[in-house]
């Protein structure tokens, strides 16, 4: 079985269950009308420097970290860093630099169509939806609400009064001023006046900007495993794409396939670094640091096989922000007569009035891959992945193999950027978030800096060119990472 269709197979037997089955996952279990459920979660999927996530709960804005779920009425908001949502079927929204959107309507409607409401409330932002006959999106800026349709890809961006949205891919239907219909085909602009309440005005073409590199690479990412799986009908897809790119299938020792992150022996523990969550309503969730930790945190279970180590299994029902019951509990006995190590164990209580409503777990190291020189980087042995660019390296199980064998690989890279986001031959603040790093030597005639880039303190991919080396472009805020305890439990 390959990798793919195994975690294609695992997305969707186990997972069109009614809303009605499901646990509770927000901060409001009431429906909004009859045959509408709040019983929905998306995730913030990917995280490149400073961004902060207001989760509903009293708390304000907190550090954002990849994984964290994403419930109705959230707030996202980047400062210098981008950050991308994922939704259940492989549809993603994407925040640029100076950002701020919010989520006031996520639910799930009697058919099992989902129905979701984003709102930028500045800045710039980009939706990317898949092919679906039963989701609604609607895209709001100022006092509009446009549906967008499914597929489409769309930009939006604000700037002073003026709201312009670029179509990327497929075709959109507005309703002008005066009522009548306006069908603004792709690679078409057209910009809304958001005081005067004018007629939009319609633009042949599409203005470039720094981030649409990073746009399109991402959205290629997730609309690969989406195209191969959706005639799977499965509602909850998203997390796929990261198990196949950064881990694979392998018989596991009797107990059926199962699967492993590349670059963990069997001394790693899915467990042993996270972060605990409060959510209101719903109590703390188990948050994963890893790239790929999404899908094997909330379905499925873990199993320890000896000689081998962890592996993730498909089957059950879909665990929401409840799924702590997906913790092995400590010292409890495991396939082939072995015993766990110890995992986390939920806070007894909720968090106290001005304290965070997260706590990080450090049971053990935190191991990360990263930028080891301007030229290289350094693939560790029990990171799990953690550090690894997502979708740049391409297939990874061979380096894995090798760094089974000697603890560490080192591989050179190179960094590559939009023009729009140069200034000369030096690569700004916007290049790295923009950009991307890739193993292997850099093309000729390309926008690439290979083999010549700095790094950046190795945080979040962060580069920049040996000319900046004395006005470096400014680190990306780290996510807070697992502190550790000396009881062996969250502090």
């Amino acid at each position: 079985m390959t990798t793919r269709s195994a975690l294609v197979t695992a997305a969707s037997a186990s997972l069109l269950l009614l809303a009605t089955t499901l646990s509770a996952q927000t901060t409001d279990a009431a429906a909004s009308s009859p045959g509408v459920s709040k019983v929905r979660i998306v995730r913030l999927s990917e995280v490149k420097g400073q961004v902060q996530l207001d989760r509903n709960n009293g708390r304000g804005y907190e550090p954002g970290i990849a994984n964290l779920p994403i419930v109705e009425n959230s707030k996202l908001k980047t400062g210098e860093g981008v950050a991308e949502v994922e939704f259940e079927d492989n549809s993603s929204l994407r925040v640029a630099p100076d950002s701020i959107v919010e989520f006031p309507r996520l639910e799930r409607m009697a058919g099992g169509g989902t129905a979701s409401t984003v709102h930028l409330l500045q800045g710039m932002a980009y939706v990317s939806l898949m092919k679906s006959n039963n989701n609604q999106f609607n895209l709001a800026f100022g006092d509009q609400s446009l549906a967008l349709p499914a597929p489409s890809h769309v930009r939006l961006q604000l700037s002073g009064t003026e709201g312009r949205l670029a179509v990327l891919d497929g075709n959109l239907r507005i309703a002008d001023a005066s009522g009548a219909t306006l069908d603004i085909p792709k690679k078409k602009t057209i910009t809304f006046d958001l005081m005067q309440h004018q007629q939009p005005m319609l633009a042949k073409d599409i203005a470039p900007e720094p981030y649409d590199s990073w746009d399109q690479t991402s959205a290629g990412y997730h609309s690969r495993v989406a195209n191969f799986s959706g005639s799977n009908g499965s509602p909850y897809s998203y997390g796929v794409n990261d198990m196949s790119y950064y881990g694979s299938f392998a018989d596991g020792c009797g107990m059926g396939m199962m699967w492993r992150p590349y670059f963990a022996s069997a001394a790693w523990d899915p467990y042993s670094n996270g972060a605990w969550a409060w959510y209101q309503g719903a109590g703390y969730s188990w948050v994963s640091p890893y790239p790929w930790g999404w899908m094997p945190y909330h379905y499925g279970s873990w199993a320890f096989c000896p000689g081998m180590g962890w592996g993730w299994m498909p089957g059950g029902a879909w665990n929401g922000l409840n799924n702590i019951a997906m913790i092995p509990q400590t010292g409890s006995p495991v396939g082939g007569g072995g015993v766990t190590g110890p995992h986390p164990v939920r806070p007894p209580n909720p968090p106290r009035i001005n304290e965070p409503s997260m706590m990080a777990v450090n049971l053990k190291p935190l191991v990360k891959s990263d930028v080891s020189s301007r030229e290289s980087f350094t693939f560790r042995n029990n990171s799990a992945g953690l550090g690894v660019p997502r979708d740049g390296f391409g297939k990874l199980n061979k380096v894995a193999e090798h760094v089974q064998q000697h603890g560490s690989v080192n591989q050179p890279i190179y960094f590559s950027a939009p023009p729009q986001a140069l200034q000369g031959a030096r690569p700004t603040s916007t290049a790295v978030m923009a950009g991307s790093i890739h193993r292997g030597s850099a093309p000729t005639g390309g926008e690439s800096y290979g083999n010549q880039n700095g790094a950046n303190s190795g945080r979040n991919s962060g580069f920049s060119s040996p000319s900046m080396h004395s006005t470096p472009a400014p680190a990306p805020a780290p996510a807070p990472a697992p502190m550790p305890s000396s009881s062996g439990r969250p502090r």
